[in-house]
């Protein structure tokens, strides 16, 4: 009896052992947790402007003044036209600029106060800012920039990749000087096997007295494009970037060329043949008078090639039919 009972508990327990919870193994992890991203640390830009001043931002700008029509140009060839929240009444190219707000910059007078209310992180200054307001800005708390003026094609390059750095479109920049050399590059390859550059004469004022214009001297852009488009300036031999030259100078120097660089002041073709004296001229007697936009060759930014493949049009179309 009692081995009955004992085998009969057992029997009880082992289907007890049975029936109960079955463990499950626990997943074998095949791939560690990935790492959490960490945001790209920007480290501050720190440039030497054209004044020799160290000027550091923190990033790139976002809020950039502009205080000459050339610095206005670059900001937006460099792709950076919608950080420009300011510009001197001058800037009006590309058409875009002129909704920007105006800040003045009438006979050097520009409104400090309006320049200070729209909290810019940069203000860029170029050549013709005297270091006078670039003070007054500093004063003011403001970071400004100064560009100075480039002497070359290729150090206007250089500006236009120092413009990009600082506003963040260095991959911008890169692409539109690949382009404009390429350009460049081109008049050169036409213009390298000539041996014949005709005379001109940039006219750039002649309001005051027709006998005694203004034209564009030594060293300036003016000068530089003119020699690289296939002619030669007689600008080039007179004291200081800009000079005024006589009309019995003119006659004597009779150049084959005159380019109107005062045209968008409303002189014509037209109206030089009717001044006293200049219908000696061979140019004038030939009709190789032309209008031509000024600021392509005096604002010293992407557009001076712009300037360049204009003016070797004009000197040489039979290179460019």
């Amino acid at each position: 009896m009692f081995r009955k009972l004992l085998f009969t508990l057992l029997t009880f327990a082992l289907l007890l052992t049975a029936c109960g919870p079955v463990a499950t193994p626990l997943p074998v992890a095949t791939e560690l947790p990935a790492a959490p991203t960490l945001a790209p640390t920007l480290e501050p830009i720190t440039l030497t402007d054209g004044l020799g001043r160290t000027v550091t931002l923190t990033s790139p700008a976002q809020r950039v003044v502009s205080l000459t029509p050339a610095t206005t140009e670059i900001l937006f060839a460099v792709g950076a036209g919608s950080q420009v929240i300011g510009r001197d009444m001058f800037s009006d190219y590309p058409a875009e600029a002129q909704a920007v707000a105006d800040i003045g910059g009438s006979m050097g007078e520009y409104n400090l106060e309006a320049i200070l209310a729209l909290q810019p992180d940069l203000v860029l200054a170029g050549g013709i800012s005297p270091p006078e307001l670039v003070a007054s800005l500093e004063q003011l708390g403001l970071t400004i920039y100064f560009v100075s003026n480039p002497a070359t094609l290729e150090e206007m390059y250089s500006t236009l990749e120092t413009v990009a750095k600082l506003t963040g479109h260095e991959t911008d920049a890169a692409a539109l000087v690949e382009s404009l050399k390429a350009r460049v590059a081109a008049v050169d390859e036409k213009i390298m096997p000539l041996s014949f550059h005709p005379s001109v004469f940039y006219e750039l004022d002649a309001s005051a007295d027709s006998s005694k214009p203004w034209t564009s001297g030594p060293g300036t852009f003016v000068d530089l494009l003119i020699a690289r488009a296939g002619g030669f300036n007689i600008g080039g031999n007179l004291q200081g970037a800009w000079a005024q030259i006589s009309l019995e100078e003119l006659v004597v120097l009779n150049p084959d060329f005159i380019i109107l660089g005062d045209s968008n002041w409303g002189v014509t073709p037209e109206s030089v043949a009717q001044r006293p004296g200049w219908e000696a001229l061979t140019a004038v007697q030939n009709g190789k008078v032309y209008p031509f936009d000024d600021n392509t060759v005096n604002r010293p930014g992407p557009r001076l090639v712009d300037g360049l493949e204009e003016l070797a049009k004009l000197l040489h179309p039979e290179l460019f039919k």
